[in-house]
């Protein structure tokens, strides 16, 4: 291959996702910290109806989800393939479409919930006008990463590595998932009623629920992950062979684990034991990955030290081996006696937000400011300051919800000697109000963190257009 002629890539869409996913993570993880704040001071509503707890959550689902999680798998995948396959965008101009209509989009749809128009399904709020062009917008993403796949120089490149593989199998299982999910029969402009009734409904939306963790925040950030962890580390994967095998094994369990949601529910039993039994064999091909990623530091790990973007990167890594452990574990219907319907549920499914999602962003992120802006950061000192405040924060969050929700548990299940509920619903809530002030203190470091973030990118772009607006000099 000829080195000199290195292509010519198409940056200025990735530019653009990729401060528009940081403006986005500050957002979301604002709207979080407000609504967290709330369940600990409910006055905090104001008694406005478009903040309230119950369109603040779901706002704050929906930006941290598809605005920021969409937007650096949008980043991410746009950036990797171009380098990987050793060609520009099969389409710019789609590119370009993709991300405007994409942000138009998600911030119609946080106006829309703040209004109360939704569907009522977890993680598919957006009624049907605005699930359809969110549909459509998503499969002009899959059809450009396709094609620009497609028209690489297969002499020089015949192969094509791990991180598109699970890039392409995040989009085509979230494009069927979510339009299946989304099927309704429209009464009016923003009003429909979904076209499955009673428990086929649960089960098909929580076929879609569980794999929007599934496929969009977890095969998707595996991508980044197969990516940016060996070019941060600057070694090659630990184990490319167990690269694949985890991508098979997750393409064909993770379809299986949405009933573990629906334990003790009208759902048939057989499918809720299912459900548990699959998800626990997940935790094998899971931590296989995470070790992948890990030992891929092997010899290297003094780099920890200096490099704070890495640093991102690895303890991710540890987050989503914690997660993919607790999750499987909750799964199983004894512990999911017990944890059902708690916080213990809100800990875990931010373990692996803000642990594991938010962090390998947060460092694939970096990594491609530097790169594109052809710069160093700003200031790496504010880097390690970010790190800190996420960590701790996610820490605190997590923590707190995982007391709160056994507490949870254990109360509401609490029989005196007369057969009787030992507590009332209201003094468990009472109960947990420490908890959920350890909650918002927690989600606020981590909001503080993501607005360091952006000043850090924001100072770091001004500097690299001063310097290349700067005159060259003439010279003898």
């Amino acid at each position: 291959m000829d080195t000199t002629a290195k292509p010519q890539y198409d940056n200025g869409v990735v530019k653009y996702l990729t401060v528009g996913a940081i403006v986005f993570l500050v957002l979301g993880t604002f709207l979080g910290t407000f609504a967290a704040s709330q369940l600990a001071w409910p006055a905090l509503n104001f008694d406005i109806a478009e903040i309230t707890f119950a369109r603040l959550r779901v706002m704050h689902t929906n930006t941290v989800i598809f605005a920021f999680g969409g937007m650096t798998l949008m980043a991410t995948a746009f950036y990797t393939v171009q380098r990987t396959n050793g060609v520009k965008l099969w389409s710019n101009s789609m590119a370009w479409w993709t991300a405007i209509l994409f942000t138009i989009g998600l911030l119609a749809t946080v106006v829309t919930i703040s209004l109360g128009m939704t569907t009522g399904k977890e993680y598919h709020e957006q009624e049907w006008p605005l699930a359809i062009a969110i549909a459509v917008v998503w499969t002009m993403y899959t059809f450009n990463f396709v094609m620009t796949i497609a028209s690489r120089n297969k002499e020089t490149h015949s192969h094509v590595y791990v991180s598109n593989w699970f890039f392409l199998g995040m989009m085509i299982a979230i494009t069927y998932l979510y339009v299946v999910n989304g099927l309704a029969i429209p009464v009016s402009l923003f009003r429909s009623y979904s076209m499955f009734a009673g428990v086929q409904d649960a089960m098909i939306q929580w076929w879609w629920g569980h794999n929007a963790v599934g496929f969009f925040l977890t095969a998707g950030f595996l991508a980044i992950m197969y990516y940016f962890v060996p070019k941060q580390a600057q070694r090659p994967i630990y184990s490319y062979r167990l690269s694949v095998i985890h991508f098979w094994a997750l393409m064909f369990g993770y379809v299986w684990l949405g009933a573990h949601h629906l334990q003790y529910t009208a759902l048939p039993d057989w499918t809720g034991s299912l459900g548990a039994v699959i998800s626990l064999a997940m935790i094998i091909p899971s931590w296989g990955g995470a070790l992948n990623g890990m030992l891929t530091l092997s010899g290297a790990w003094d780099r920890l030290r200096t490099d704070y973007i890495l640093r991102f990167l690895i303890i991710s890594l540890a987050f989503y081996a914690m997660s993919t452990f607790e999750g499987p574990v909750m799964a199983a219907k004894t512990v999911n006696a017990l944890s059902h319907y708690t916080d213990w549920t809100v800990g875990h499914v931010h373990s692996g937000a803000l642990g594991w999602v938010a962090m390998v962003s947060i460092g694939a992120l970096y990594h491609m400011v530097m790169k594109l802006w052809k710069t160093e950061m700003y200031s790496m000192q504010l880097i390690n300051f970010h790190f800190w405040l996420a960590t701790i924060g996610t820490v605190f969050y997590i923590v707190a919800m995982w007391v709160s929700g056994i507490m949870q548990g254990l109360m509401w299940r609490a029989y005196d000697e007369y057969g009787t509920l030992a507590y009332t619903f209201a003094e468990s809530v009472a109960a947990m109000h420490p908890y959920y002030a350890m909650r918002a203190f927690g989600g606020l470091l981590f909001f503080t963190g993501a607005a360091v973030m952006l000043y850090n990118v924001v100072m770091t772009i001004r500097m690299a257009n001063a310097r290349a607006s700067k005159p060259v000099e003439a010279t003898a």
